[in-house]
C-alpha cells in the first residue's frame, strides 16, 4: 500500500525526532564520560585548594607522639596497655578537634577565665590541679549550663549533691553557678570519691554515674580499676567514654597548637573585689556605685537569680570590678539604706491567706516570708501591707518557668482526661433523656 502524502511527512518527522533523540543521547554519554574522568585526575587538586581555603575544615593529625597520647594526665593511671583504651583517647580527640572543633575553640577560650582561680581551688583542696579540665567536658566552662537531667553550673551537680557539700539552692540564687562555691564544693566531692575508690579514674566515673552505680559495677565486674569496666555491660556508654573524654580534653588544653587549635584568643583571667554588704540592695544600685554595668556585675556573680542580693541573710559577700572596692564603699555610703532595695506592695485583703496571694501574685509564699517581719504575716491581717517583689525588675528566669511548664502540662493532661469523662457522661444523660420520651410516647 502506498503512503499518502500526509503520512509520508508524519514519517520524516519520526525519523528528524529520532536523529535529534540519538544525538542529544550521544552528547549526554560523552559529558558524562569527561565528567567521570575529570573527578578521578582532579581530587587531589581539589583537596589542596580546599584546604588552602578552609584548613580547619579537614582532620588535623596531633604532633603528639604516641607515646604521649597513650600517657595522659598524671593523675590517671595507665592505659597504655589497653587498646579500648587508646582507641576511645583517640576517638574523642578527633572528636573535639575535628568534629566539634569550633565549639571546643570557644569552651578553650572561655576556660582562660577560670583556669587559675580553679587551679588554686583544687590545690588548696588538695585535689590534682588537672582535675581543672573537668568543666570542659561537663559544661564548657559555661555557667549557665543545663543538662537533660537538670545539673546545673560549671561542674554540673545536681540539686541534690550539690545541696549536700553546702551550696544554696532557693529562689534567691543558685550557688552551682558562683565559680569559687561550686569548685570548692566539687574538690570535696571529688575528695570524698577518692577516699572510697582509691583511684582518680574511678572517682570520675563515679562523678558522672554515681558512686553506688561504679561500686556495683565493680562487683560484678569482679575488677579494681576503670579501664576493666570499659569492656563491661555494668556501666553505661556515657561512663565508659568519661575518662577517656577527660584524657582527650586535657591533652589538647595542654597543648592546642599540637591539635590545629592557633591564634586561641583565651578570656582575661577572672579578677575581682569582694565586698560584703549588710542589707539586701538592688543590682543596679551595685553596680551605680561601683562605676560598672548590671551586665558586668551579673557576670561576677552568675549566682544571683534576682534583681538584688538575697534578703534571706544577715549579709551578703559580692564581687565587684577590681580595684573598686574603695570607690564602691564611698559611693554606697551616700545613699540612705531605704533607697537602695526595691520592692512593691500588696494590701491584704479580707480572708486572704499566704497560699491565696501567692497564687495571685505568682510569687512562691517562702519569698513573701523573706522579704517582710513574721509579726506581718502570722497572724495576717486584712489591710497590712506586705512587701513583694517588684514588677518592672522582677522576670521568671529558666528554673521558675520549669515547673510552671511542668504544671501547665499537668492541667492539660487533667483537662483532657475531664474532658473524655464529660463527653462519656453527657452522651449516657442524652441516651436517658431519649429513652424517656420513647417510653412516654409508648
Amino acid at each position: 500500500m502506498l503512503m499518502n502524502l500526509s503520512e509520508f511527512d508524519f514519517f520524516l518527522d519520526k525519523i528528524a525526532n529520532f536523529k535529534l533523540k540519538m544525538e542529544s543521547m550521544f552528547k549526554f554519554r560523552l559529558f558524562t564520560l569527561l565528567f567521570i574522568i575529570l573527578l578521578s585526575v582532579s581530587p587531589v587538586y581539589a583537596l589542596e585548594r580546599e584546604h588552602d581555603a578552609h584548613p580547619s575544615d579537614e582532620p588535623v593529625l596531633s604532633t603528639l607522639t604516641d607515646e604521649q597520647i597513650e600517657n595522659g594526665p598524671g593523675l590517671v593511671e595507665d592505659y597504655s596497655y589497653n587498646k579500648t583504651a587508646i582507641a576511645a583517647v583517640k576517638r574523642n580527640i578527633d572528636l573535639f578537634s575535628y568534629k566539634m572543633k569550633e565549639r571546643f575553640a570557644i569552651w578553650l577560650s572561655r576556660s582562660g577565665k577560670y583556669l587559675d582561680l580553679m587551679k588554686g581551688i583544687l590545690k588548696e583542696q588538695n585535689v590534682p590541679e588537672d582535675i581543672v579540665f573537668l568543666p570542659l567536658i561537663e559544661s564548657g566552662f559555661n555557667a549557665n549550663a543545663y543538662s537533660p537531667a537538670r545539673a546545673v553550673g560549671y561542674w554540673q551537680f545536681i540539686a541534690s549533691t550539690a545541696k549536700r557539700y553546702g551550696l544554696e539552692i532557693n529562689w534567691w540564687r543558685d550557688e552551682r553557678k558562683d565559680p569559687v562555691k561550686s569548685t570548692v564544693a566539687a574538690a570535696n566531692y571529688l575528695n570524698d570519691l577518692y577516699q572510697i575508690f582509691g583511684s582518680w579514674n574511678l572517682a570520675m566515673a563515679a562523678y558522672n554515674a554515681g558512686e553506688g552505680k561504679i561500686l556495683k559495677a565493680l562487683n560484678k565486674a569482679k575488677a579494681d580499676n576503670y579501664w576493666a569496666l570499659l569492656k563491661s555491660r555494668h556501666i553505661r556508654k556515657e561512663t565508659k567514654n568519661y575518662v577517656p573524654k577527660f584524657i582527650a580534653a586535657s591533652l589538647i588544653a595542654n597543648s592546642p597548637q599540637n591539635f590545629g587549635f592557633y591564634d586561641l584568643e583565651y578570656l582575661q583571667p577572672l579578677n575581682y573585689d569582694l565586698v560584703t554588704i549588710k542589707d539586701p540592695v538592688d543590682l543596679d544600685i551595685i553596680a551605680e556605685c561601683a562605676e560598672t554595668s548590671v551586665e558586668v556585675i551579673r557576670e561576677l556573680n552568675p549566682e544571683l537569680r534576682r534583681w538584688c542580693t538575697p534578703p534571706d541573710v544577715p549579709e551578703y559577700s559580692i564581687r565587684i570590678p577590681e580595684g573598686k572596692e574603695d570607690v564602691f564603699n564611698e559611693n554606697l555610703s551616700q545613699i540612705p539604706v531605704e533607697k537602695r532595695f526595691t520592692v512593691d506592695t500588696y494590701t491584704v485583703k479580707k480572708r486572704d491567706t499566704l497560699r491565696k496571694i501567692s497564687r495571685r501574685t505568682g510569687i512562691p509564699y517562702r519569698v513573701i516570708l523573706d522579704l517582710n517581719d513574721r509579726g506581718k504575716v502570722m497572724p495576717l491581717k486584712a489591710g497590712a501591707v506586705l512587701y513583694v517583689p517588684p514588677k518592672d525588675k522582677f522576670k521568671l528566669d529558666r528554673d521558675d518557668r520549669a515547673p510552671v511548664k511542668k504544671a501547665s502540662l499537668k492541667r492539660k493532661r487533667k483537662k483532657k482526661s475531664s474532658g473524655k469523662h464529660r463527653k462519656i457522661h453527657t452522651t449516657k444523660r442524652v441516651n436517658t433523656a431519649s429513652l424517656k420520651q420513647k417510653d412516654k410516647k409508648a
